[in-house]
């Protein structure tokens, strides 16, 4: 069979995602696996089967990245695709997996057709790409390039207390390949959007040119507890009302600094968080994206004055800590060229495109020539269990991501 009618197995892969989003499945239909929990081990667990299914040489690094490879006919730097399996709480059955899933899908479908590429392929999945668990997100990629290290990840705390090198060793994923394990040819990661551009304008396809940058930080305000009633407005110190201050300040921001800049405030805590009392103590988390350097800096700049002025006009004490920093990504132009060109050839409706949310990635792409593949996500709906993507374009991001691998691979 000849490389150019190769197609993979859509309702395979359908099939699949479905067995996989199994694995923690919730009542409203989606799927909660947080990183390196029983559910996110029984996930891998299933994966790694399904690697070795197909003869692949299956390896775990210290970081619990996993990676299965297929021999190629030489023995150079391999072409690589993968993305994530964890997920946030309400989570969806497609983020993540189907990059991961689809590469796997790749090879079969090589295997079907007796058909070796010169370069090997290798498969990846990486570890607590979300962050929902563990700050920051992309943290199994971002310790793979070498921009976090390992020690420091390792006693990383998550959301439950728990340390992230103890979890690792707990649920049997704390590897010894040395890392990283490869220095990849090319890298190429298939991925829903997220996003509701694809879906509105009828494309199929998305070559993902770029990454909007990504500035998390917690704050923390500490006011005066006191009650609701028979405290005057003036002389309170309420950090319930600070927090709500800075969820609407980040929404004028990111009206008033247009283009691409979204301001998000995603999580708050209150304390005591009683309906008579005033707040002594919250918590908020702020998510600020641009796909510019120099506004996503100004972004932060202004957030900074404003929490200043806030803390002096409620006599309030703020506190800020830096969850997770990266700069916005230009991705290879000659492998987003090749996806383009790849979907022209398959019959698939295609447009460049802008990454709003973070990936692996956006990381790979410090050690190699990186590009991502897109297919639509009805609405726009992700991290929901209502995220859905069609079968056909399933199975359409999954040829694009085929043909590009084997052409990056010869």
């Amino acid at each position: 069979m000849k490389a150019e009618s190769l197609r993979i197995d859509g309702d395979r892969l359908v099939a699949r995602l479905a067995e996989l989003a199994a694995i923690g499945a919730t009542d409203e239909g989606g799927c909660c696996r947080l990183a390196l929990t029983d559910e996110d081990r029984a996930g891998r667990d299933l994966v790694c089967r399904w690697m070795r299914e197909l003869g692949l040489e299956v390896r775990v690094d210290p970081i619990g990245n996993l990676f299965g490879c297929r021999a190629g006919t030489e023995d150079t730097a391999p072409v690589m695709t993968g993305s994530h399996i964890d997920t946030v709480r309400t989570g969806g059955r497609y983020d993540g997996c189907l990059g991961v899933l689809a590469g796997i899908e790749v090879v079969r479908t090589l295997d079907a057709a007796g058909l070796r590429t010169r370069r090997p392929l290798v498969v990846g999945v990486f570890t607590n790409e979300e962050g929902a668990r563990f700050a920051p997100d992309m943290l199994g990629s971002l310790v793979y390039v070498g921009g976090l290290p390992l020690e420091e990840a390792y006693a990383r705390t998550g959301i439950d207390g728990k340390r992230l090198g103890d979890e690792l060793l707990r649920i049997g994923y704390r590897g010894d390949a040395p890392m990283p394990l490869y220095r990849p040819h090319a890298h190429v990661e298939l991925h829903i959007e997220q996003g509701p551009v694809l879906d509105a304008e009828g494309i199929t396809i998305g070559a993902v040119e770029n990454l909007q940058g990504i500035s998390w930080q917690e704050v923390s305000i500490a006011g005066e507890s006191n009650h609701a009633g028979t405290t005057p407005m003036r002389l309170r110190h309420d950090a319930g009302y600070c927090a709500a201050a800075i969820g609407a300040f980040l929404r004028s921001l990111a009206r008033e600094l247009g283009g691409s800049q979204v301001c998000t405030m995603g999580a708050m805590t209150l304390h005591p968080n009683l309906i008579n009392v005033i707040a002594s103590r919250a918590n908020v988390t702020v998510d600020l994206r641009n796909t510019d350097e120099a506004a996503l800096q100004e972004a932060e700049r202004r957030l900074a004055a404003f929490l200043c002025s806030l803390a002096r006009d409620e006599g309030v004490t703020i506190e800020t800590r830096r969850l997770a920093r990266f700069e916005p990504v230009s991705f290879d132009a000659g492998v987003a060229a090749l996806i383009t060109r790849v979907a022209a050839r398959l019959g698939h409706t295609c447009r460049p495109m802008t990454s709003g949310a973070g990936h692996d990635a956006q990381m790979l792409a410090r050690l190699c020539p990186t590009a991502m593949v897109f297919v639509p996500s009805v609405k726009g709906i992700s991290h929901n269990p209502a995220e859905h993507t069609a079968p056909e374009h399933l199975a359409a991001g999954a040829d694009v991501l085929l043909h590009t691998l084997v052409e990056l691979a010869a």
